[in-house]
């Protein structure tokens, strides 16, 4: 686990570790966004992505969760989500009392919050705090074919840093993720410029691993280690490529299934101290629910089951990891 309060030394950061395994709160030692995440080195928390659940109303969704043995969900607050932007005030509170009456952990949020001037984005994350939330997913970022990528990335930056300071004062951490394809940060590189004006106990990266296979090939551990500071969140899926429609392309496959060296992966998070909220995302064939279908055309015993098999590999492969 990766220490972010800089305040606190090793030998005492290590004490509080043992206190908290121990059943003994921690949430007096500074920023609370530590101590949602002190957890020892082989106890992980996965959250459900609920974009796969969505066929399913509130109480049904935590109850399948929980079933399986999810800690939490990564409830998507955004356009077409389990919760609308637009209706959040009302409705998140609900989704949040689901959770809880499951023993879900409500942590993270996937939105498409980005420009804090807009007030709807500005209600999403004040009520992200207030119902006790403390990571969620950005919005994307496009460059612009009129602007030259440093200009783009100046600007981004600025954004970056006013978001940043929202965040700090509704006890949130942003999560800008790294998505395959002609994308803002799909090629790595671009977000520790992007975050460097940003406070970083309050803007980082939702490291996805699948996308930066796809776009690293080999040279994905090199992408770890450059983004690693900045990680905030993971995101857990699998592909291979495969030949279709003429051309070779990303073919999504269940955990373990793919191209993703998980064991080395896992092995480089424990070697950067990085234990952080884990959202599980299943992109293969699930009857739609893969798309965040309203109607799936699988068994949701058998859609559960894939989820369970997914959920079962990254605590065997974490625990695994040396």
């Amino acid at each position: 686990m990766r220490n972010d309060n800089k305040g606190i030394s090793r030998r005492d950061f290590t004490k509080k570790s043992a206190t908290a395994l121990a059943g003994i709160s921690l949430l007096q030692i500074g920023s609370p966004l530590l101590a949602s995440s002190i957890v020892s080195r082989n106890d992980i928390e996965v959250n459900l992505f609920s974009k796969h659940l969505q066929f399913l109303d509130y109480n049904e969704m935590c109850s399948a969760a929980a079933d399986i043995g999810f800690n939490g969900l990564d409830l998507t607050v955004r356009p077409k989500g389990h919760v609308l932007p637009e209706n959040v005030t009302e409705d998140l509170p609900k989704a949040v009392e689901a959770m809880k009456k499951y023993g879900l952990k409500p942590q993270m949020l996937t939105t498409n919050v980005w420009d804090i001037s807009n007030e709807t984005e500005q209600r999403v994350l004040e009520a992200a705090s207030k119902a006790g939330f403390n990571h969620y997913r950005t919005g994307w970022l496009t460059y612009p074919e009129n602007t030259s990528i440093e200009e783009s990335q100046a600007i981004f930056s600025e954004q970056a840093a006013k978001l940043g300071e929202v965040n700090k004062k509704l006890g949130l951490i942003g999560c800008y993720q790294n998505h395959a394809g002609n994308h803002v940060g799909a090629p790595i590189w671009d977000l520790p410029t992007i975050l460097s004006k940003a406070d970083d106990n309050y803007m980082g990266c939702q490291y996805d691993i699948r996308h930066a296979v796809v776009e690293g090939g080999k040279s994905w551990e090199l992408d770890l280690r450059r983004i690693e500071p900045l990680i905030k969140s993971i995101v857990i899926k699998d592909f291979k490529w495969g030949y279709k429609n003429g051309k070779y392309e990303p073919i999504n496959t269940p955990l373990g299934e793919g191209v993703v060296e998980f064991d080395k992966y896992f092995s480089l998070l424990k070697k950067y101290k990085i234990n952080v909220p884990i959202s599980l995302h299943l992109e293969y064939d699930l009857g739609g629910a893969e798309h965040g279908a309203k109607e799936i055309t699988m068994d949701k015993k058998e859609v559960f089951a894939k989820m369970k098999h997914d959920l079962l590999f990254i605590r065997e492969a974490w625990q695994r990891a040396q």
